[in-house]
């Protein structure tokens, strides 16, 4: 991703949806693994939206390939680590 910026491109190529209240499937979100990671952002793609929870999966996962993840219900979901990374 870090490439996808630079001196011409300065914009974040996603269109994040940042406010929970509003989460609905197919947004992209920003999402953290606070255990792994800290801070660092994440991009998802919400698949189910909860009152409080949401499942995720990693954007750019194959359609085989998705694994869905449980994200709390927040503008910038925390995953869990064992959920983030396959074993």
């Amino acid at each position: 991703m870090k490439e996808m910026v630079d001196a011409q491109n300065s914009q974040c190529p996603f269109a994040f949806n940042t406010d929970a209240a509003t989460f609905k499937v197919g947004d992209l979100v920003s999402y953290r693994v606070p255990e792994a990671f800290a801070d660092m952002p994440f991009v998802g793609e919400l698949l189910e939206v909860h009152a409080d929870h949401v499942i995720l999966h990693h954007y750019g996962e194959e359609e085989g390939e998705i694994r869905p993840m449980r994200g709390t219900r927040e503008d910038r979901p925390a995953v869990r680590k064992a959920d983030a990374l396959p074993d």
